[in-house]
């Protein structure tokens, strides 16, 4: 996820001093399972609609409205029925997958769920085909079927990493007498059949979710409302844990707080956890841009120092990074430290590459980044290192979230940077959405190499057997570098007076706001 799944829209001071004193007005009676716990956050939604998002900040709200057929469970790697009452492949070809839905389901606005819901959610979001939606990820779904209460998935190939991507934010089952066919959903409502309703939603400030008495599925039901709070910036979120305005805050304190911080003499719980989000600086490839020649890729992957970053701007809570795969998963190698060796010579190499390829220098680019101190932080330190060679002119851009998704979508920026997490836990998540044919970053990359792998890699059920193939692909990118890995993250969640804030964080992708309870 995408991370990029990264998933902001700025938050005007009169609002932001009238709308939270009204709030806290609302939070001062003692607590009760009707008060809302807050949760405070820097993800972004960018849509209601899970046909026109494929972003974190979206897919969290997701994981809590909408219901797919399979889910995971807390920490586990292994989908299990949610909406569906058992789903499987037919056959060992892996090309056949059909679940069985409940029958007992129902929208939040009473409708009944059925088997052509399912249908028409897979169709639209297919059709629709949004530049940040999440069709890159069914590229081998062929076509949904329906015969009474089972849906049948026909794949072009065999994959089986297939019932992992059906429990993502991708697969969320939306009424088909509310949710169009051919185009998005402008109202700002939801009808899903999750464990928690919209009852309330004011974009880029607030979502107000109450359990829902109707939910039937793999999870528990919430007991308690929740309220989330969108903040644009890091240290906004920190100001707003400070005075006691979110009970929670998870995704993005200020990397100083985070490294500075002692739960102990806090009296708070802090959750660190181990994280599968990674950044990376992605190329566009397309003509016309200096990145398209690969030496110039190559150029900047010899001289980038990862390091400096993650000790830099990101205070040590982030480490370098030298694999699209990140640290934990099924093939994890580490090509671009073995292809491009930091230090030393790095410099001179970088400058034979450009002179083999017949590269006037310095090479003048774009560099994109959303809005946000950190990132600027992050881009700043990477003009100052590639401007340093004496090779490279940077010129870097910042845009909102919306804007800087609809900049690289379009190619206006020569390189750009880019969080992911994994919209599965499965190192195919990492594979196909970055480097594939039609990925989701946009940047006009597509190799017959790649794909080629990528498929060995979908073949086998025992993932363990793909670990081969994983590393051949992660050579071929370091070699052909569409986009250069950074760093990977720890994640942290800090709670007062709340239990369950563990369970926001497990590695799933799967944002369990209805583990949340009163202490």
């Amino acid at each position: 996820m995408r991370s990029i799944r990264i998933r902001i829209i700025m938050i005007c001071t009169a609002l932001v001093a009238a709308g939270i004193g009204a709030w806290l007005l609302l939070l001062t009676p003692d607590k009760g399972k009707n008060q809302p716990i807050s949760v405070g956050t820097t993800d972004e939604v960018t849509s209601l609609d899970p046909a026109g998002a494929y972003d974190a900040g979206s897919w969290a709200v997701y994981s809590n409205v909408y219901q797919s057929l399979l889910t995971f469970g807390p920490g586990s790697q292994t989908p299990v029925p949610d909406a569906a009452e058992k789903c499987g492949f037919t056959g060992t070809s892996l090309t056949t997958y059909t679940c069985t839905l409940r029958d007992d389901l129902r929208f939040s606005n009473g409708r009944p769920v059925t088997a052509r819901d399912v249908e028409h959610s897979f169709e639209r979001m297919l059709g629709i085909a949004s530049d940040v939606g999440p069709a890159a990820l069914f590229p081998k779904l062929e076509s949904v079927t329906t015969r009474g209460r089972e849906v049948v998935f026909k794949l072009s190939a065999g994959d089986a990493t297939f019932p992992l991507k059906l429990a993502t934010g991708a697969g969320a089952i939306v009424d088909s007498a509310s949710y169009p066919k051919d185009r998005l959903r402008d109202a700002p409502a939801v009808d899903g059949s999750g464990p928690f309703v919209l009852a309330e939603y004011q974009p880029g400030v607030r979502a107000l979710l109450e359990p829902n008495p109707h939910y039937r599925g793999a999870m528990q039901r919430p007991t308690t409302p929740v309220e989330v709070r969108y903040y644009a910036e890091g240290e906004q979120l920190a100001s707003a844990w400070r005075s006691g305005d979110v009970h929670v805050t998870h995704r993005q304190l200020p990397p100083r707080m985070v490294a500075s911080f002692d739960p102990g003499k806090e009296g708070v719980q802090m959750t660190e956890a181990t994280s599968a989000e990674i950044r990376s600086i992605v190329f566009n490839v397309r003509k016309g841009s200096p990145m398209a020649e690969r030496a110039v890729r190559q150029a900047v992957a010899s001289v980038v120092d990862r390091a400096r970053i993650a000790s830099g701007p990101y205070h040590s809570t982030v480490e370098p990074l030298y694999s699209i795969i990140p640290r934990g998963f099924v093939g994890y190698s580490t090509p671009f430290f073995d292809r491009y060796p930091e230090g030393g010579d790095a410099v001179e190499r970088a400058r034979e590459l450009l002179r083999e390829a017949d590269v006037e220098t310095p090479v003048g680019f774009t560099y994109g980044h959303r809005t946000g101190e950190t990132s600027a932080a992050e881009a700043a330190e990477l003009r100052r290192q590639l401007e340093a060679t004496g090779l490279f002119r940077v010129k870097v851009v910042a845009a909102d979230w919306k804007e800087f998704q609809k900049g690289y979508a379009s190619g206006a920026y020569d390189a750009y940077g880019l969080g992911w997490l994994p919209d599965f836990p499965d190192s195919d998540s990492f594979a196909q959405p970055l480097v594939g044919r039609g990925n989701a970053l946009q940047n006009g990359y597509a190799s017959e190499e790649t794909d080629r792998l990528i498929a060995i890699t979908q073949r086998y059920d025992d993932r363990s057997r793909a670990v081969l193939a994983f590393k051949r692909l992660q050579e071929h990118t370091a070699q052909d570098v569409p986009l250069l890995p950074l760093w990977q993250k720890k994640d942290y969640v800090l709670s007062r007076d709340v239990a369950g804030s563990q369970y926001l964080s497990d590695g799933t992708g799967v944002w369990r706001l209805w583990q949340l309870s009163w202490l």
